[in-house]
């Protein structure tokens, strides 16, 4: 009878590895991106679909800067997808072509914060949607040079990024020169800057009474208005206007996940822009579904203050939109924009084929 009842018990406990295995054989995709707004559909869609995904256990890491998420994707094998600014990513192919680009994130949604020691040089407009990329913020740059022989400073996050090429685009149409030495006699010094230290920057700036900036994506720009020590001057979309928005964040796949984990992957990417038409409604509606949209934020990047992530998703500014994540011929014109932009200025080392980048595969029909 024992006997009996230890094979009952073998059998059971068979069973329920069984079970488990069968929850447990949902396909792993880990995925990594940076604290930015950029980012906020991969957090919601982790956050809403984790347990509606049928074939797929989604994970979701953040670093704080582009090289770092760079470095992760490329060296470890664990990591299947990676979230990283444009320019970035066409490096990236041209060295190690062992990925393709399969969705956007996001389209626009970087600006230019300027500290208030620049602040004094200009009169910017109290209606955030009159702040545009005009000449006066020229100007005061080179008043600032010329009262104080020095130039003005402005924060990057990094060469390879679309902030970077958006930045470029704005000093080459002003007339504007830029350098990264110290020495280099030019109008504005360009110095390299982790997103989460931006803030950091305009404060010790204003400190030493230099005037200053950063071009960093949103809400960083916005947690520096609501902080009071800087004021944003524009906005990227208003530099690089595309009928969608232009392209600057974008999802890439491991050739090894996109062969061996394609139905993971195209779930996450069909979730991911589900997850974008979700922000997009609850900006429209406000209220308690905005309210929803923020709290989820806030669980992996509680340095987003809600007036932050609120400023960032105002639907009369849409300064950023998480419509349209499918690769179409919009996003690959203005991902061409940025690429000759990022290639001009010298941050780009040489020019990618876009179609041997390019997987249109995981569009979905979420965002047609």
């Amino acid at each position: 009878m024992s006997r009996f009842l230890s094979l009952i018990t073998a059998v059971s406990f068979l069973l329920l590895l069984s079970c488990v295995s069968v929850v447990a054989g949902k396909v792993p995709i880990t995925a990594v991106g940076l604290p930015l707004a950029d980012h906020y559909a991969a957090i919601v869609a982790y956050e809403k679909y984790h347990d509606q995904m049928q074939e797929v256990d989604f994970h979701f890491k953040i670093l704080p800067g582009p090289e770092l998420v760079r470095a992760a994707f490329l060296s470890d094998s664990s990591i299947d997808v990676a979230f990283n600014v444009a320019p970035m990513v066409l490096d990236m192919f041209a060295q190690t072509p062992t990925f393709k680009w399969v969705s956007l994130v996001h389209r626009d949604g970087n600006a230019l914060a300027i500290n208030l020691t620049l602040l004094k040089e200009l009169q910017l407009p109290s209606d955030k949607r009159s702040r545009l990329p005009d000449a006066k913020l020229a100007s005061a740059i080179r008043s600032y040079k010329q009262n104080h022989g020095g130039p003005v400073r402005i924060a990057i996050p990094s060469k390879l990024s679309t902030h970077s090429a958006i930045l470029y685009k704005y000093l080459r149409d002003q007339g504007l020169s830029f350098g990264f030495q110290r020495s280099d006699n030019v109008d504005v010094l360009l110095e390299i800057v982790k997103p989460p230290n931006a803030l950091t920057f305009l404060k010790k700036q204003d400190a030493r009474a230099r005037a200053a900036a950063f071009e960093q994506s949103l809400p960083w720009p916005e947690l520096s208005e609501s902080a009071n020590n800087g004021r944003i001057a524009w906005y990227s979309k208003d530099v690089m206007s595309h009928d969608k928005g232009h392209v600057e964040c974008i999802a890439i796949a491991k050739n090894e996940t996109i062969r061996n984990k394609r139905a993971a992957l195209a779930e996450v990417i069909t979730y991911l822009h589900r997850a974008g038409e979700d922000i997009e409604i609850a900006r429209r509606q406000g209220g308690g579904p905005l309210d929803e949209i923020v709290t989820l934020i806030q669980r992996h990047i509680p340095a987003h203050s809600r007036d932050a992530i609120l400023q960032s998703l105002r639907d009369d500014l849409y300064t950023i939109n998480y419509l349209n994540l499918n690769i179409d011929e919009n996003a690959k014109q203005s991902m061409l924009n940025i690429m000759e932009l990022s290639l001009e200025a010298g941050f780009l080392a040489q020019q990618v084929d876009l179609d041997q980048l390019v997987d249109e595969s995981f569009n979905s029909p979420a965002t047609e």
